[in-house]
């Protein structure tokens, strides 16, 4: 560990996560761009650094969740560059959007017809997004709403339109119908917009082919080394390592137990390690019984319940197992992925709740 202050430590490669992001690109090249989804916080690794990493490396096209996500990432990128927030347009928010120059997704009539207004009122067309509900049934213009618009679509005169857009529900299963039945909804819909840049796929939806790229692909997990093709080996690197050190270690025999509950009990001599990391720290508690770590090529499971701030190990055969010792929870060896699985979530989850205690570091790209 670099910090002897740190009870853990989160690495976050961007290197890593530039190649990412490269890979990707070049997927859907010459054909479309690739945009950088660094909603949440950059998925929990870190919305700045993230973001000008992505930036140095050609990125001009961001998507945030929120209105406070896309004002603080403002001020990590150029001025060439757009962001986007996928919240849409909120009640007296469109002078801070044009202040800062940030792009609404336009969901429903109401925000179209709230950001026409402050366009008429600027005296300039205002960049805009409109989302389009392919299937998703959350955000987006519906059918019907959809269809209004296409036969009027006089209102958008008043923007600068840079997308039309829509969202996969399942392009994580690549044999799911409704991955097609989507891109024939969305590709009528941006045939009645010509002239108009069209953005469809997300992570997983960029490996179902080009016809789902269209102008602009939007890759998340992906850049962050979550593994966009369940069940197939990744094509992407990891990007995140979380190392936690070890505060104790004592031997137990039986008929003693381990943690909250008494949920372990040894049945035999046990050294047990504990380590500074708790379902405070985003570990999450699901994985109590399930999950665990590495000291150096050694798996050890985890032992009785994962609690608020600490974490037990079965290290029993791990002579290494000493105090001060880190033992990695994320990385190489133990991916996102593979944490998931065992806690019975998605990747997208782990890499999210990553706590605020740890001590971070970034690894730049090479130059």
């Amino acid at each position: 560990m670099t910090d002897v202050r740190a009870a853990a430590l989160l690495t976050v490669d961007l290197g890593a996560l530039v190649a990412n992001w490269r890979d990707l690109a070049a997927r859907a090249a010459p054909r479309a761009d690739c945009a950088g989804i660094v909603k949440a916080d950059g998925y929990g690794l870190g919305a700045g650094p993230v973001a000008r990493a992505l930036y140095s490396a050609g990125c001009r096209t961001f998507f945030v969740a929120r209105l406070v996500e896309g004002l603080e990432l403002r001020d990590f990128v150029g001025e060439d560059a757009i962001v986007c927030v996928l919240d849409g347009l909120g009640p007296d928010e469109a002078a801070l959007f044009r202040r800062r120059d940030l792009v609404p997704v336009l969901n429903d009539p109401g925000q179209i017809a709230a950001w026409a207004a402050a366009a008429r009122a600027a005296g300039e067309k205002l960049k805009a997004v409109v989302h389009f509900d392919t299937g998703m049934s959350r955000l987006g213009m519906t059918p019907g709403e959809a269809d209004a618009l296409v036969a009027d679509p006089s209102v958008l005169t008043a923007f600068d339109l840079r997308y039309v857009m829509s969202h996969l529900v399942s392009s994580e299963m690549r044999e799911e119908p409704l991955n097609r039945v989507q891109l024939g909804r969305f590709a009528g819909i941006r045939a009645a917009f010509p002239g108009v840049r069209a953005s469809f796929a997300n992570s997983s939806g960029v490996f179902l082919g080009p016809e789902y790229h269209f102008d602009l692909i939007r890759p998340g997990c992906a850049i962050y080394g979550i593994n966009p093709l369940p069940g197939l080996p990744s094509p992407v690197r990891p990007v995140a390592r979380l190392d936690a050190r070890i505060l104790q270690v004592r031997e137990i025999d039986r008929p003693q137990t381990v943690g909250y509950g008494a949920t372990w009990q040894a049945t035999k001599p046990t050294k047990v390690a504990t380590i500074a990391c708790g379902y405070a720290d985003g570990w999450l508690r699901s994985l109590s019984g399930k999950g665990g770590a590495w000291i150096g090529a050694k798996q050890v499971p985890f032992i009785g319940r994962v609690s608020m701030d600490l974490i037990t190990l079965d290290v029993t055969n791990v002579p290494e197992a000493v105090p001060g010792r880190t033992v990695e929870l994320l990385g190489p060896r133990v991916t996102a992925d593979d944490v998931a699985d065992a806690a019975g979530t998605n990747g997208y989850e782990v890499l999210t709740r990553l706590g605020r205690r740890f001590a971070r570091q970034y690894v730049e790209p090479p130059a």
